[in-house]
Formats: C-alpha cells, structure tokens, sequence
C-alpha cells in the first residue's frame, strides 16, 4: 500500500491549507496528541478535523467534555463547518462527557459512571467504530477518573496509564486513528508523558505574542508516516464565518 493510500485526507483543500500543510492527511493507525494550554486552538481544530474528514468519507466520533450536541452544532456552524449532513448521515457520532453531573453520558448514565470512567469509555464499543475517533479534551476525562487520580497520588502514572494506552494500541492496529486533545497546565506532567511518548503524531499548539498580537501556530514534534514533507511550524487563526485559516510554515 502506498503511503498516500495509506493517509486519511483532511479535505476542505479549495477552503484552507491546512491538508496540504500536514503532508497530505493523517497515517492511518495513528494515535494524535494535540496539546495546548486554554485558548490555543485544541477545538478548533479538533472541529477542522471532524468535518474535513467527513467531506472525505470518513466516519468520525467525536466526543467532547465541554459540548453539548446543540453547542456543538452552533459551534461548527459558526465555523461554516455544517455537520447537519454528516448527523442525519451518521457519518459522525457526537457523545457528550457530562462530567459536572457526576457521570458521562457514554456507555450509560448515573452518579456511578465516575468511579469507572475510562472503564466506561473503553466499554462505549459504538463509539470506536468509527474510522477516526477524537476526544476533547483527554484531561478531563484522566482528571476525573478517581482510579486514575488515586494511582498519580501514589506516583504510578505509568501503572495508571499503561491500561489506556494499550486499549489505544488495539483500536489503532485496525488502521483507526485516535486523537486525544490535552491541556498540560491540567494534568501532571508525569501522567501525561506516557501518552506523549506513544503518540504517533504529536502537535503542539502555541499563542506567540507578536508585537500586540497574538498568534497561535501548531509546533509539529513528531509525525510518523507522514506523507509530504510537513512544516515545522503552521501558523493558523480562528475565524468566525470561516474557520481555521493557515497563516504560514516555517520548515527546517
């Protein structure tokens, strides 16, 4: 197989550059870390990816800890990103992780969700059918899992991790990509390491002040299989009406 065979399009290439810019799509198979602190872009382009993906055919899950399945239809309208279709289609699954109620509204309802949250999230097989699954953000759904926070407190990160990641490694192995959105003022640097270590694909997103502006760019750290050559740095801005458009690339 080709690695262009190989790739996941991002679409929308007569809309913005953002497809081209990352060398063509995303390697199936991957696991997609995108970190960044509060404001810098996770969900955007998270929303960027949900619906080019889905132009291209791909089936998308999207599961978010902040969105309601309103909001998030208002949001990516905002955007110009009509999911309408895609809904109606199910061509993408939208879940909403209701933490603040004390559960989550994957795999099932109840004050008793919490207590077993990635359990539940791991056991939510629907959601995994999908081609290309997408959770924003990953850190809440570590932070609140009292399993998980408890291993941290005794300095097991890795033990605590160890469990995901291997349930990541067996949806990837069917050629499925999984992106995990992460904000590392959140969670402890030691917990979120081991995910940055297996992750195939690992952005960083940036605000850099320029003079009074500020400008956010997507830092490429790592990016296994990818297909074209891919910038270093992708400059990029939020806007209403329009969506993500790309600024500049830097290459080294």
């Amino acid at each position: 197989m080709s690695s262009r065979h190989n790739l996941l399009s991002l679409g929308l290439d007569d809309h913005d550059r953002l497809n081209k810019e990352l060398g063509g799509g995303i390697p199936r198979g991957s696991i997609v870390l995108m970190e960044g602190d509060y404001g810098a872009g996770k969900s955007a382009i998270s929303q960027r990816l949900a619906y080019g993906l889905t132009q291209e055919d791909a089936r998308v899950t999207y599961l978010s800890t902040e969105l309601t399945v309103r909001g998030f239809i208002d949001q990516m309208y905002s955007l110009s990103y009509d999911m309408t279709r895609a809904l109606l289609d199910e061509e993408l699954l939208f879940l909403h992780a209701d933490l603040d109620a004390g559960g989550s509204k994957f795999g099932g309802g109840g004050n008793d969700d919490r207590k077993e949250l990635l359990r539940r999230l791991m056991e939510a097989e629907v959601m995994w059918q999908s081609d290309v699954i997408i959770i924003d953000t990953f850190d809440a759904i570590l932070r609140n899992d009292p399993t998980f926070e408890s291993l941290v407190r005794n300095n097991e990160e890795r033990q605590a991790a160890l469990e995901i990641i291997s349930f990541f490694r067996n949806v990837i192995s069917r050629g499925k990509v999984v992106v995990l959105t992460v904000d590392p003022s959140a969670v402890d640097d030691e917990a979120i390491g081991s995910f940055r270590s297996i992750a195939d694909v690992f952005f960083e997103l940036q605000m850099v002040e320029v003079g009074s502006d500020v400008r956010r760019q997507i830092s490429v750290k790592r990016f296994a299989g990818m297909g074209e050559q891919v910038g270093d740095i992708v400059g990029f801005s939020v806007r209403s009406g329009t969506g993500i458009v790309i600024e500049s690339r830097s290459v080294a």
